[in-house]
């Protein structure tokens, strides 16, 4: 309560039942602990207040140790012993995850065969594998704990050995969290949350665009918002903090949330062990009858349909129906945690006694105590599960009401990490957002809203550049915007915006918007694409380095107002193929965002692909066929699809009947995450590489629980075996000047095919057709056609599908 009328915190503790016992009484015994979470951008100003306050000797930050997990030994060992960097990552790759950590090096040769299969093949891997056993788990490196901060009676030295952080002024102790704590000195947690961050910029990119003043506040905003719940029930919480994961959002969808209770018991019932009630809790609150333990309980579990959800509820509880203080049912809470047989006997004779007493008869009081001891060992401190959720419902808030502003933000909080911004960018997709491309003359470091629909690129996320290079050329900008790569290149200061951040930049289309007057190749003018800039570079930065000797020659002589008239002068080379200009797109943004490598193949797959990603809603599952087929039915038993998409990722799961392959497919419409169990993904193996096309014969089902598609791929072809697989036959047409030999050369390599090769052969006297056998047969790769369209003309040659 003194937290919230100092304005600490946004939460009445009052309107919501947050217990102050909970957090100290008279009765507690180990000290409370106060987590508060702080902007990024300010938890340094918070540590320099406390030490401003209380004495720069007396305050440090707190030391963690990593160590060598099993995918990080592998890569640490093979590069001592000088093993290829790619070999190292695929044995590191090829180890399981058990949640989000790695199994240990052992467990990982016993669940995946590939290990072994590598060690069995590559000379001096077992040795490194044993090594890497050997050394697994020891202490790595020292760092600094996140949010972990020290305050010590007296200078910090009479208490722990302390040293200085690499490349700071930063003071840690050289004891981790449970040492400080072992010698008595009290660890309080200032933990810098991204989240809180990104809601500050996000605030300010919304006054920026309303000119100058937000027209909202996140400390009063409506709790009761319809768009905001609408979104939390469709479940589109990616970047929605606490909300975001794939299991929250089959939550949401079964919960249909539509009241900040709803959002607190999610937030606190998404963790083992209450994760089992979720179902439970999602039907009771949309109609199924249930009954509470006891009568006297019911207005503490209304808000959560009778389930026993916070540790708050044990103790109200206790103090109602077992006459408990709030202090005395804490210690209740935490002996129930602990599980010890001895305290819990005694504590059950303190809560029957107190039952008795109330009229509860010792039957009915010993069986909610038991259901009480049951629950509190995994119950959430509603405090806790509170603030997480006011915070997830701002972020809520702000997507659905100004999902630019917001979305600019969270891409800027997290654009050096690639993954991240890629999946950010496919949600803003599925927004109706537009990101533009990056622009050398009106991007910024950081993303940035451009209205409320737009959004433009950050240079920042563009892999190879950095703050100071960015920096550098938004104040070269300052004296008006580049007019082409000569001038950028005259202008920007090499030493920190070198070769390797222009390429980035070019590759990445900042100069798309550059339209040259001047573009000259061989006396004509145009546009300066991509490959002509790569090509010009070179040139480029050596006639910047002349105009910079020639400027320095005119200040020596004192002619500083001499016209230096340098030649701008472009190569004349073809331009990239959109897939090898995607391919530097991705190398220098990690994903795709001038268009997409489906296009390239998108008219042919037309012949034979008829659904596309986007289209795999569950409407489309569940509708019944002509025949009469029950939509349960459908949904079920699965629809036959046959799909196609760029491969965008992928992960091996060990499941109870064996490997299964979870693969991410793409084709610019939406992506799907497909599962291929062992056999069929150890013979599409070859196939399955990321960035490749991949065309699948599968069934989509409805999950009962979440309600999304589920995609199996019963049958996977690459893009030849597929044209092989769907096409009727492969139609030539021939003349008499026709080389046979030719035909055959070309035809050799490619004859272990299954599609049927047809010929019109027509000469000055007559035409046939020739259907050949089916030792002729062939497979349709992209080279065989590229061959008989060079010999025989393109229009010619056509694969004919159904």
């Amino acid at each position: 309560l003194v937290a919230y009328s100092l304005g600490i915190t946004d939460l009445d503790p009052l309107r919501y039942g947050l217990l102050f016992e909970r957090f100290l009484n008279p009765e507690r015994v180990s000290m409370p602990d106060f987590d508060v979470d702080f902007c990024q951008d300010g938890r340094e100003r918070v540590i320099g207040y406390v030490k401003n306050k209380y004495g720069a000797q007396c305050v440090s930050q707190i030391a963690t140790f990593g160590t060598m997990a099993s995918k990080a030994v592998i890569r640490d060992v093979g590069r001592v012993m000088d093993f290829p960097y790619g070999l190292c990552d695929s044995l590191s790759k090829a180890i399981p995850l058990e949640g989000v950590k790695p199994v240990s090096l052992k467990k990982a040769r016993e669940m995946e065969p590939e290990i072994n299969a590598i060690a069995e093949r590559e000379e001096g891997v077992p040795e490194l594998l044993e090594l890497a056993g050997r050394l697994e788990d020891l202490t790595r490196n020292v760092g600094m704990h996140a949010g972990g901060v020290l305050i010590a009676p007296g200078q910090l030295t009479d208490f722990c050995p302390l040293y200085c952080a690499d490349s700071s002024t930063s003071v840690v102790s050289q004891f981790d969290k449970d040492d400080v704590e072992a010698v008595g000195l009290v660890k309080f947690d200032f933990l810098g949350l991204r989240t809180l961050t990104i809601l500050d910029w996000a605030v300010r990119h919304v006054a920026r665009l309303a000119g100058g003043v937000a027209p909202f506040s996140l400390e009063t905003l409506p709790l009761d918002d319809r768009p905001t719940y609408d979104l939390l029930t469709k479940a589109n919480t990616t970047a929605v903090f606490q909300l975001e994961s794939r299991g929250m959002k089959d939550m949401l969808k079964q919960a249909r949330p539509d009241c900040f209770e709803d959002i607190i018991a999610l937030v606190a019932l998404y963790r083992p062990g209450p994760m089992d009630l979720i179902p439970d809790f999602c039907r009771r609150k949309h109609g199924e009858k249930f009954e509470y333990p006891h009568p006297a309980v019911e207005p503490i579990l209304r808000e959560t349909y009778g389930i026993m959800v916070y540790q708050e509820q044990v103790m109200q509880m206790a103090q109602i129906v077992g006459g408990y203080s709030l202090g005395g049912a804490d210690l209740l809470r935490r002996a129930m945690g602990k599980k010890n047989k001895e305290e819990m006997a005694q504590q059950r004779e303190i809560f029957v006694n107190g039952a008795l007493k109330g009229g509860t008869s010792k039957e009915q009081a010993g069986n909610l105590f038991d259901l009480m001891e049951k629950f509190a060992g995994y119950g959430f401190n509603k405090s806790h599960a509170a603030a997480y959720a006011l915070v997830a419902y701002q972020t809520a808030w702000l997507k659905a009401h100004h999902p630019a502003a917001f979305m600019a933000a969270t891409l800027s909080a997290d654009m050096d990490n690639t993954d991240k911004v890629r999946i950010f960018y496919q949600d803003t997709l599925q927004q109706n957002l537009r990101v533009l491309l990056p622009d050398v003359n009106s991007s910024g470091y950081l993303f940035s809203p451009v209205d409320e629909r737009t959004i433009a690129y950050g240079l920042g996320a563009i892999k190879g550049t950095g703050r100071a290079a960015i920096d550098n050329i938004t104040q070269a900008r300052e004296q008006g915007a580049f007019k082409d790569l000569f001038d950028f290149c005259r202008r920007v200061d090499k030493r920190i915006v070198n070769r390797r951040t222009v390429e980035a930049l070019i590759r990445a289309g900042a100069f798309d918007s550059i339209n040259s007057s001047s573009f000259d190749t061989s006396g004509g003018s145009g546009q300066a694409h991509r490959a002509c800039l790569m090509a010009t570079l070179d040139a480029a930065l050596a006639s910047a380095d002349q105009q910079a000797r020639a400027a320095n020659q005119n200040s020596l002589f004192g002619n500083d107002e001499a016209v230096i008239a340098l030649t701008v002068k472009y190569a004349d080379v073809p331009h990239w193929r959109l897939r090898e200009q995607l391919a530097h797109e991705k190398t220098s943004l990690g994903f795709y965002l001038g268009g997409h490598p489906y296009q390239e193949y998108a008219e042919e797959l037309a012949n034979f692909i008829k659904i596309k990603l986007g289209d795999l809603t569950p409407q489309f599952v569940g509708r019944p066929e002509d025949r009469g087929q029950r939509t349960e039915d459908r949904s079920r038993r699965g629809v036959p699809v046959v799909l196609a998409g760029i491969v965008a990722g992928l992960r091996i799961q060990q499941t109870r009947r064996g490997r299964m392959a979870v693969v991410t497919l793409d084709d610019g419409s939406a992506q799907i995450e497909m599962t291929v169990f062992n056999e069929e993904y150890e013979r599409s193996k070859p196939w399955i590489r990321e960035d490749e096309l991949l065309v699948v014969r599968g069934k989509a089902t409805l999950d009962e629980y979440s309600g999304n598609v589920r995609v199996s791929g019963e049958e996977l072809f690459d893009f030849a075996s597929a044209r092989s697989h769907f096409a009727q036959q492969l139609a030539l047409r021939c003349n008499g000047k026709t080389s046979i030999a030719q035909l055959k050369k070309l035809f050799a390599p490619y004859r272990d095919g299954k599609c049927p090769v047809q010929i019109h052969y027509r000469n000055n006297e007559a035409s046939c057709q020739l259907r050949l056998g089916e030792a002729w047969q062939v497979t349709l790769h992209d080279d065989l056609l590229h061959g008989l369209r060079e010999l025989l003309q393109p229009e010619n040659v056509k694969v004919v599908y159904g």
